[in-house]
């Protein structure tokens, strides 16, 4: 089972790591990259959850 901060803390080091990188970035590709992180987040979890480890 899963607690908050398995969910909390991928998301908050990801949004850390998008700002950190994208200073230098233009919009569209920070939309991109934003787009891409949160589906590696998403797809991170579901595969911990699913118990594939």
């Amino acid at each position: 089972m899963s607690s908050p901060l398995d969910i909390i803390v991928p998301i908050v080091m990801g949004a850390a790591l998008l700002w950190w990188i994208g200073r230098s970035m233009s919009r569209q590709a920070l939309l991109i990259a934003t787009a891409v992180t949160l589906m590696v987040i998403v797809g991170v979890l579901l595969v911990q959850n699913a118990g594939w480890r």
